[in-house]
């Protein structure tokens, strides 16, 4: 992970995972996180509008960090990378994607969920990797249980975080930012209510800097 990109994560703190089913919604969308103060987005690769919806952000929000989730293949990271997104996270670890993505020099984050998969992942040089799905998977307990040993890997978890269990991750110091779906619910974005979108993206911003300074 390129220094600067992972300090832009760190002092963001939370990152708004975002599915979007219509590319359409992206401007708007990206209006509310930038308002709100969390001016990221991690757009999955699970629907056909995520190309295009990465490209709509990019170009409007050129001080957004926007990346691509859910990176299956190569092929998506090319479309991403070209579409203007930033990094890549990737849902578990193929060794494919991420040697790919590394000799292609992008910042590519896998998620992990085992020693033997952090080990890999160190092995290629990476050391900020996803934990997912973070709760179901042993949440905080289980990163601290890991982290023990493996003094220069960092972590960002992501799924099951919210807003009652954020502030326990943002204050460990080996979170370097946490993904989070709370702040941009599908029903929201598919019922336009951006204004709302906005307001739970600003009570995010708010315990990032409440825990972080």
């Amino acid at each position: 992970m390129y220094e600067d990109l992972k300090s832009r994560f760190e002092k963001i703190g939370i990152i708004p995972v975002v599915v979007l089913e219509n590319a359409e919604d992206a401007h708007p969308l990206g209006e509310a996180l930038m308002n709100g103060g969390l001016p990221a987005a991690e757009v999955t690769f699970r629907t056909a509008a995520a190309e295009e919806s990465i490209r709509i952000l990019a170009k409007d929000f050129p001080d957004m960090l926007v990346g691509a989730g859910t990176v299956l293949t190569c092929e998506q990271a090319d479309k991403a990378i070209a579409a203007g997104a930033k990094f890549i996270v990737a849902p578990g670890f193929n060794p494919t994607v991420v040697k790919y993505c590394l000799e292609k020099g992008y910042p590519v984050t896998p998620g992990v969920q085992t020693p033997g998969e952090m080990e890999q992942a160190m092995e290629l040089g990476l050391d900020f990797v996803k934990f997912f799905p973070a709760e179901p998977a042993g949440g905080l307990p289980m990163i601290k249980a890991v982290a023990a040993p493996y003094t220069n890997l960092k972590f960002m978890p992501t799924g099951g975080i919210n807003k009652e269990n954020v502030k326990d991750y943002l204050a460990y110091n080996k979170i370097v930012a946490c993904g989070g779906t709370w702040m941009v619910k599908g029903d929201l974005i598919a019922s336009g209510d951006f204004s709302a979108v906005e307001q739970l993206t600003r009570e995010a911003a708010e315990v990032v800097h409440e825990i972080r300074g």
